[in-house]
């Protein structure tokens, strides 16, 4: 009888540790402007191979190259540049208000600012995000007040969300930015469900979900595939692969032996990946996305390759698990640096005039903070009123809570 040999597990692990070299030669990079770009219409399984490679627009030399080059003006791209330095200068400004005990948590979206930013242009007034808490970048792209949003953070006395969410789990309906979930992958069952309803109704308004990596090991996320592949909804499925959920690599959630891209495949639903960190390539995307969704043609996922330059969170020490330097050994750069480098190629741009906005917007950011901090922070000034915690629970207060209520302020 011949012996057989014990059975094991395989456990993806990380091939370089706090001190070792950087290493990301696992990641296969097309040349910019080498994938590429089918028809809006085309059929789920004609792009199988979309799902494996990166598309890339900006390359080395700072040049916009290849058929997924959005033809945007010198106005749209200082726009987009001008998006991601506010919420990078908003990030830095909250995460130093963490550190002085003015709020007890924070999360950046470190190198991950072009994802949001230029995915909210392809978006119309009245669409939804369903976003996870590395996305304020669809708010501050449009405009929205930062006072509200530091309001939040501080939980003081102008927190529209009366200090009932924890701080960046922002919801603003108005701005198309649906209620952030603590629960990973809820937003994405919640975005098709969104979709689902506006097309029974006969809307015209689409939905996107917005996911970590990490997150789609959950099985919300398989849940949203198996609706979004039946019914065909108008969403739009992001994927943000930035590499790591809190101190796990991408290979703990499956990343070792296939895309997250290559997920959708088993669903019949059209999927691409996308360098993260080019403005250009994530903007065109997301408008050839939105543009299937708007056309009643289904959903479509996309995984955007980037890198979490900072911390999971203000809780976290990311030395801990991952070499010090592999931020800046991220192959495919800064997302800033990489717009700025195309604006000055094509003459609309300084290395002065960059230097000037970045002082410009530092200070903005700081007078906006000194106004909220006037209506309170978690060390001091105003904060809601207690026995607001028994409001915008039910609609008509029910008898026992009027009586706890009572109790309370007697």
């Amino acid at each position: 009888m011949t012996e057989r040999r014990p059975l094991s597990l395989h456990v993806p692990a990380r091939p370089v540790r706090p001190g070792d070299e950087p290493d990301f030669s696992h990641i296969a990079m097309a040349r910019a402007g080498e994938v590429r770009r089918p028809p809006v219409e085309v059929a789920a399984h004609e792009i199988h191979d979309l799902a494996y490679s990166i598309i890339r627009v900006l390359n080395r030399q700072g040049e916009a190259v290849g058929p997924w080059a959005p033809r945007l003006d010198a106005d749209a791209l200082k726009a987009g540049l001008r998006a991601m330095m506010l919420t990078r200068a908003f990030d830095a400004r909250m995460m130093m208000a963490q550190r002085q005990g003015k709020t007890s948590f924070y999360m950046q979206c470190l190198g991950e600012e072009a994802i949001a930013c230029a995915f909210q242009t392809a978006l119309a007034k009245g669409d939804m995000n369903f976003p996870t808490y590395r996305q304020p970048g669809l708010l501050i792209s449009q405009g929205w007040p930062l006072k509200e949003m530091m309001c939040e953070i501080f939980s003081n006395s102008a927190d529209r969300l009366r200090g009932r969410q924890m701080p960046v789990l922002y919801s603003v309906k108005e701005a198309g930015f649906f209620s952030v979930s603590g629960n990973l992958a809820t937003q994405y069952v919640q975005a098709v469900g969104w979709a689902m309803a506006s097309a029974i109704s006969g809307d015209t308004r689409v939905a996107t979900g917005w996911i970590g990596e990490g997150s789609t090991a959950e099985s919300d996320f398989h849940a949203a595939l198996v609706f979004a592949s039946v019914f065909r909804p108008p969403v739009v499925l992001n994927i943000v692969n930035n590499q790591w959920a809190i101190s796990s690599f991408q290979w703990v959630a499956g990343g070792e032996s296939v895309t997250f891209a290559a997920r959708a495949h088993g669903y019949g639903i059209p999927s691409l990946r996308v360098d993260g960190n080019d403005y250009l390539a994530v903007q065109s995307v997301a408008c050839w996305a939105v543009e299937r969704a708007r056309r009643n043609l289904g959903p479509t996922l996309i995984e955007f390759v980037t890198y979490r330059a900072g911390p999971h969170s203000s809780s976290d020490d990311p030395s801990r698990y991952r070499p010090k330097q592999e931020s800046d050994a991220w192959p495919l750069g800064d997302p800033i640096e990489r717009l700025k480098k195309h604006l000055i190629v094509l003459g609309a741009w300084t290395e002065q005039r960059h230097t000037q906005l970045q002082a410009e917007l530092d200070e903005e950011v700081l007078l906006v903070q000194r106004e909220a901090e006037r209506l309170g922070t978690l060390q001091s000034g105003p904060r809601p009123d207690p026995a607001t915690i028994f409001e915008d629970v039910f609609r008509d207060m029910p008898r026992h809570l009027r009586e706890q209520r009572a109790e309370m302020e007697g």
